[in-house]
């Protein structure tokens, strides 16, 4: 069975940063594209950023480009996202799970950001 749990949320102030932690179990993040997905109420949940199993690529979505990194470890089987430079609209709660076709039944419980202006 395939799980992610996610981890690292917090309140942070505008034009802070955070690390949040995505440790996978039941598949190898070094063998599948991994995305970060976030969502705020009323809103579809949307990827933010995804590295591809094959080199490491990233993609990131336009709103957080130049502020959001993606990276793995394949050793501790966890994928991050080192986010800086924060603003109030990356307020969500955060999730991780196959980029670009999420696996309905392998959504986690995510983890909150809130960045304060």
């Amino acid at each position: 069975q395939v799980q992610f749990v996610e981890s690292g949320g917090g309140l942070v102030q505008a034009g802070g940063s955070l690390r949040l932690s995505c440790a996978a179990s039941g598949l190898s993040v070094s063998s599948n594209s991994i995305g970060w997905y976030r969502q705020t109420p009323g809103k579809q949940r949307e990827q933010v950023a995804g590295i591809m199993f094959i080199g490491g690529s990233t993609s990131y979505a336009a709103s957080v480009k130049g502020r959001f990194t993606i990276s793995r470890d394949n050793a501790k089987n966890t994928v991050y996202l080192q986010m800086n430079s924060l603003k109030p609209e990356d307020t969500a709660v955060y999730y991780c799970n196959i980029a670009w076709t999420p696996r309905v039944n392998s959504w986690g419980k995510g983890t909150l950001v809130t960045v304060s202006s």
